[in-house]
């Protein structure tokens, strides 16, 4: 007798959200239809089986949006992932060094890039190495399976778990159907170049970022199809019937053709007869560069930091740090001699104490580089140096009482061979020529009239004064700090926009808004900051604890319990606040305790104020210390500056513009200057709220909404249509490469010219490139897209030991094998000593 089919009820139920259910359900149903009952139909038509995978594929499904859902995925995307990201692109800046330092020891071919940035992920990680899974394709199958089969046990009920049979077709419909192709696409170089193209369509296309792409480009397979689609494009225009105006459009197009065709011919040439070489090396044989004068060199903050490297390299930085210093005294000087004169004209006296500070000061600056103590010492004239001595001992200091011995160095900096003029001839000055985007290719002179090429000579002007860090100079500069409270916001009804602040749980408090001036050369810069009571108050606690008799000068409001928001006590807290700023910035107090100053910046800088010395000595103990980290071998997280972990945007900042632009490497001072702009792009974008941006946008990319996008975007990219999509055929060589070209052009053409004045125009090129040309090996996308993967599983099932999991799985690696066994050799000579 025929059994009697029974219809088959399904729970059409995943997530508990319709909007991401409907469109996983349908790629359930894509999912059994082109994977298994295209075959399963011809031996049988029970469905019962059928009906037992897709029951086990929906118990998994919402297993893991239960997962989803308890997880706080905020650490993952601001931390996590940006660590993952920030350390394969260390490692393959490192392995493009090493590679680099090989090729000059080594003429007969360079190492493999793929296998030294797996030899460097291996010393940077220690734990694990991901050679095998992404250059092997059976080792990275085997690896998909064992994950697959992992997931499921934690995500299927044990009986369907022991079911063998449908949990192998559930395996391999997950890792060979829908994860592998998902990873190779992933990891296509040139899926992720049109995808750039596609990130940042709205960005015109440089001409002046193309030529110079062109002009940089090692790749002969890139010039040669930019050269033939510009024939292409050329043989198309001449074909043209035109008259009138068009004709002198198509013939300047024609012109452009034939130059970039020409620029093109020029590099292949060179590339292929084996004469390339670094810009730099080739513009420092060639002998004549632009000029720069030192009076422009000193007060631009790109070519300072080559200079200083200089003066340190030949013994003469006490002469520059001399030159600087003066410069902030002479500014600071003239900018306290003018306030006393006003406090004069008010009735008030402080005559004695001002110019008492100031002669300090000087004092100071005497002891420090002229004096026989001085090291290093100011090698000046003696009797110019007695002279100032006797000055500083019977007369009262004036702006201009170093004036002469300044000029004196300043002649000796700029006409000492060992200074400036061979700084001239210095590796550094060609290095900082280009940088300052004043460095021409010598092989294109006089070859394009030129046409394309950038000469934007020394950038000089408001942007780089305004990056002039207070903490970074000497103190005497920095007192051209001006502050007063010029109200007070009530952060329980205030806009938040406006206060910069959050309610803190529901309690109350007032803001105070401080107006901060700056005077410079240029002008003055002028911001707000917004400081609670507490911060002034863990303030003060931090500046008297480590500056002695402080206490005894400064005295802070005292707190009030009750009644603390009263508007009445609210202004004259105020005004008793104005009173300890104005105070605190009095040239006597900040000529007494130099090192002032660093604080004093820091509490007034327009960012959230860090709790310091209040906070701890109030509620916990004493802080442990950092393990000491090998900065050469270790993630980049093990790195974070204590000062930037709980802000999380310029930790982010600072974590990618380290990597991406190899700030670690390069001048202290500069890297300080870059932390400030960092900071205050921050502020300029609401740096009070932009925390919670990223919580909020966290959050939208993690709902519903988004999740059922994302999952739609999935399906029509394997089903279009409700068909199952056929595999993409390779595209031609030659649209690979122009679309290569056109990434990098889009790239390069929309990093701020604001941007190249500070890191320098040659530092701001190669960190793109370096960040483009990451992308453009398939095995290394594979180690990023599987690093990103392991660490989504760890957050999502933090309790079932998944680092334990992926070190047993990568265990086979040769790359880790290798570096076990230079471990082992290492340490053998230290046991048999003991």
């Amino acid at each position: 007798m025929k059994q009697e089919s029974k219809p088959i009820k399904i729970d059409r139920r995943l997530t508990g959200a319709y909007i991401i259910d409907e469109p996983l359900q349908q790629v359930i149903q894509f999912s059994l239809r082109d994977y298994v009952q295209y075959w399963y139909y011809t031996l049988s038509d029970d469905e019962s089986f059928l009906l037992e995978i897709r029951q086990a594929l929906q118990n998994a499904l919402i297993q893991f949006s239960s997962r989803s859902k308890e997880v706080d995925w905020q650490p993952y995307f601001t931390t996590r992932l940006v660590d993952d990201f920030t350390t394969h692109l260390r490692v393959f800046r490192k392995a493009q060094q090493r590679i680099t330092e090989k090729e000059d020891q080594i003429t007969d071919g360079a190492e493999d890039l793929v296998n030294t940035f797996f030899e460097v992920e291996v010393e940077t990680e220690k734990r694990v190495c991901r050679d095998l899974v992404c250059t092997s394709p059976k080792d990275e199958e085997g690896f998909l399976r064992d994950l697959c089969e992992v997931l499921l046990y934690l995500l299927l009920p044990p009986g369907d778990f022991q079911n063998k049979i449908m949990r192998y077709f559930v395996r391999e419909i997950l890792a060979r159907g829908i994860l592998l192709p998902l990873i190779n696409q992933l990891s296509d170089p040139d899926y992720i170049n049109q995808y750039f193209i596609w990130m940042i369509r709205d960005s015109i296309c440089n001409y002046e970022a193309f030529m110079n792409i062109i002009k940089v480009s090692d790749k002969v397979g890139e010039l040669e199809a930019v050269r033939d689609k510009a024939a292409e494009e050329l043989q198309y225009l001449r074909s043209l019937d035109t008259a009138g105006d068009d004709i002198n459009t198509i013939k300047n197009q024609i012109n452009s053709l034939l130059f970039v065709k020409k620029v093109c011919d020029s590099r292949i040439l060179r590339l292929q007869s084996g004469k390339e070489i670094d810009t730099v090396k080739l513009a420092a044989n060639f002998g004549k560069l632009c000029t720069v004068p030192l009076d422009t060199i000193l007060i631009n903050n790109v070519a300072l930091q080559f200079f200083m490297d200089y003066m340190q390299q030949m013994g003469g930085q006490a002469h520059l740090f001399f030159w600087m210093t003066v410069e902030g005294y002479r500014v600071t000087a003239q900018q306290q001699l003018e306030v006393l004169l006003s406090l004069q004209k008010d009735g008030r006296h402080q005559t004695t104490e001002t110019k008492g500070l100031l002669k300090s000061a000087a004092v100071g600056i005497y002891d420090q580089y002229l004096s026989e103590k001085a090291s290093p010492r100011v090698n000046i004239d003696d009797t110019l140096v007695a002279k100032l001595a006797e000055k500083l001992n019977n007369e009262d200091p004036t702006p201009e009482i170093f004036d002469e011995i300044q000029r004196k160095v300043y002649d000796m900096m700029l006409r000492d061979e060992r200074f400036y003029p061979s700084f001239r001839l210095h590796v550094l000055y060609v290095r900082m020529l280009a940088e300052l985007d004043m460095l021409k290719d010598p092989s294109f002179r006089g070859s394009d009239d030129g046409e394309g090429e950038s000469f934007n000579g020394s950038p000089t002007g408001s942007i780089n004064l305004s990056l002039d860090d207070l903490s970074n100079v000497p103190a005497d500069e920095s007192i051209q700090l001006h502050a007063y409270i010029s109200d007070t916001v009530y952060a329980d009804y205030d806009p938040y926009t406006v206060a910069g602040v959050c309610n803190d749980h529901g309690k109350t408090y007032a803001l105070y808004a401080i107006s901060v001036r700056r005077r410079t050369p240029n002008g003055d810069e002028v911001w707000k900051t917004y400081r609670r009571y507490s911060d002034f108050h863990d303030f003060h606690m931090r500046i008297t604890e480590q500056f002695e008799n402080l206490g005894s000068m400064l005295k802070l409001p005292g707190k009030k319990t009750f009644n603390n928001m009263d508007r009445d006590f609210l202004e004259k807290r105020k005004n008793d606040l104005n009173a300890y700023l104005q105070l605190l910035l009095t040239p006597e107090v900040m000529k007494c305790y130099p090192a002032l100053i660093h604080c004093v910046y820091d509490f007034l800088e327009n960012k959230a104020y860090s709790k310091g010395k209040g906070e701890i000595a109030r509620k916990d103990p004493p802080l442990m210390q950092k393990t000491y980290v090998d900065p050469k071998h270790c993630r980049v997280a093990a790195q974070v500056e204590d000062n930037v972990e709980d802000n999380v945007p310029l930790k982010i900042m600072l974590l990618l513009m380290d990597e991406i632009f190899d700030l670690k490497e390069r001048n202290q001072w500069l890297r300080r200057n870059i932390k400030n702009l960092l900071q205050q792009l921050i502020r300029a974008m609401h740096g009070y709220t932009i925390n919670k941006k990223i919580v909020d946008h966290v959050d939208w990319m993690t709902s519903p909404e988004q999740v059922a996008d994302a999952v739609k975007r999935f399906r029509d990219a394997f089903w279009p249509n409700g068909i199952l999509a056929e595999t993409v055929p390779r595209r031609d060589n030659a649209i690979r490469m122009r679309t290569r070209i056109a990434g990098k052009t889009k790239l390069l053409g929309m990093m701020p010219d604001e941007l190249k004045h500070i890191l320098g125009a040659e530092t701001t090129r190669k960190g793109i490139l370096r960040v483009f040309e990451m992308f453009q090996h398939t095995q290394l996308n594979k180690r990023m897209v599987y690093v990103f993967l392991e660490g989504f599983l760890e957050t999502l099932f933090p309790a079932n030991e998944f680092p334990e999991l992926f070190k047993k799985l990568h265990s086979p690696s040769k790359q880790m094998q290798r570096y076990k066994q230079r471990l082992q050799s290492t340490q053998a000579p230290s046991l048999q000593k003991r």
